[in-house]
């Protein structure tokens, strides 16, 4: 699976955007694709997930802000993302596993495809 995000970009605090991450190469019914975000220096760490069924999990930091999404015919996730603030300055990731563990979601370490990434920044 290969996957390419976009959408990226500066935004003022209070302000949104809207994340993209378009996946090609091998189907599967079952699948999961998840939203990571990283700074310099510091672990990766989740943001939002969503199964084929629709299911979806939140970081507690971004839960009521960000909302993922899926248009399965276009094999592409969406992250929208309102109410931004300083602390959701990242490279943001969109990452694939065939499905989405209850108890280990949020663990980087349980993906198998990874994008290269898109950068985001809030200035305050």
């Amino acid at each position: 699976v290969q996957l390419m995000e976009a959408g990226g970009g500066s935004v003022p605090s209070g302000g949104s955007l809207r994340l993209s991450c378009a996946a090609s190469g091998d189907s599967y019914g079952d699948y999961c694709l998840g939203w990571f975000r990283q700074l310099p220096g510091k672990e990766r760490e989740a943001v939002a997930t969503i199964d084929s069924d629709g299911r979806t999990s939140y970081a507690h930091s971004v839960k009521g802000r960000f909302a993922i999404s899926q248009d399965s015919a276009k094999s592409t996730v969406y992250l929208q993302m309102n109410n931004m603030i300083s602390e959701d300055t990242a490279m943001y990731y969109c990452a694939f596993n065939e499905y989405c563990g209850t108890s280990n979601w949020y663990l980087p370490r349980t993906y198998n495809a990874w994008g290269q990434g898109t950068r985001v920044t809030v200035s305050s």
